[in-house]
């Protein structure tokens, strides 16, 4: 009987001591982005649009903006360093200090050729920062070319 205890004890203690509680992932307040997509993979020059996807997390949730003149996503152009700034809507409540996550999606309307030839290369670098002023980190979205 003494034996039947110990077992019993033996294997409830190591039931109760393998189930380990997970623990909860942190989010980094700073918000984090990465490149996800880009098209066309030809634009002709001064007539169509490019579409950029990124993914987004923010610990806190503080990523975008309800003030239309604040800009919080800047997208550069590698070929000659000329950044386009752009306003995120704000993503979650004010106060809410929830973690979020999420897809974007950023529209060039047009670009052209810089070189002087009849078709080039063009790939953009991103960033976003939220309304406490940290930075994400930049990404390099995949070339495309535009045409004439």
């Amino acid at each position: 009987m003494m034996k039947k205890v110990w077992l019993l004890y033996i294997l409830v203690s190591s039931v109760l001591f393998s189930c380990k509680k997970d623990d909860a992932v942190e989010v980094s307040t700073t918000p984090a982005i990465e490149f996800v997509s880009i098209s066309p993979g030809t634009a002709v020059e001064y007539q169509d649009k490019i579409t950029i996807i990124i993914s987004y997390t923010d610990g806190d949730g503080d990523l975008g903006e309800n003030t239309p003149d604040v800009k919080n996503l800047y997208l550069t152009d590698t070929r000659n360093n000329v950044t386009y700034q752009y306003r995120i809507s704000q993503l979650a409540p004010t106060g809410s200090a929830i973690a979020i996550k999420g897809t974007l999606a950023v529209e060039l309307k047009n670009t052209a050729i810089t070189n002087g030839s009849t078709s080039q290369s063009v790939s953009y670098l991103l960033y976003v920062k939220d309304r406490a002023g940290n930075a994400s980190n930049t990404v390099t979205t995949s070339a495309i070319t535009v045409t004439q």
